[in-house]
């Protein structure tokens, strides 16, 4: 099963990282990946990465790892992940990827992946997207923690 997702992120610059990944390089994360794909000719497609998130440490995300394709200015969860804020088509709900509310051209790939990271386990319930999800953390959140836990089987990280 094919587990790379696609993020959709609307009005989005190409990165800070445009260098191919230098800042990404010297500064990220622990168990994140982030590099540009290469066009075919071989040289690197700045507006498309290859990304990885790992599931946030003592949360229900735990243990897993969520690949994704981040385009810009365009992307989305494919499949769609299964969590309130994200919405059936696969956008991610969250402020910082959304012109009107948060986003600013300076905002770099790492505070994006974080951003998404922070997401799975701190559910908005201000911001629903996705009713199935939305409705089993709000009405049954045994049930919607058991539905999680199936998600990160299915994303193991290595």
């Amino acid at each position: 099963r094919d587990s790379t997702r696609v993020i959709v992120i609307k009005h989005v610059s190409v990165p800070d990282e445009a260098t191919g990944g230098e800042t990404w390089r010297k500064d990220h994360p622990f168990g994140f990946v982030a590099r540009p794909m290469k066009t075919p000719q071989g040289a690197l497609d700045l507006k498309r990465w290859d990304c990885a998130i790992p599931g946030k440490e003592k949360t229900l995300w735990d243990g897993g790892l969520f690949k994704l394709e981040m385009q810009f200015p365009d992307g989305k969860f494919v499949p769609p992940l299964f969590h309130p804020n994200v919405y059936p088509s696969g956008t991610v709900c969250l402020s910082i990827l959304n012109e009107e509310e948060g986003w600013r051209p300076a905002i770099t790939v790492k505070q994006i992946l974080l951003g998404i990271q922070m997401l799975l386990d701190e559910v908005n319930p201000e911001s629903p997207a996705q009713a199935d999800a939305y409705n089993l953390y709000k009405k049954d959140r045994a049930a919607y923690e058991k539905k999680v836990r199936q998600v990160v089987r299915d994303n193991p990280a290595p």
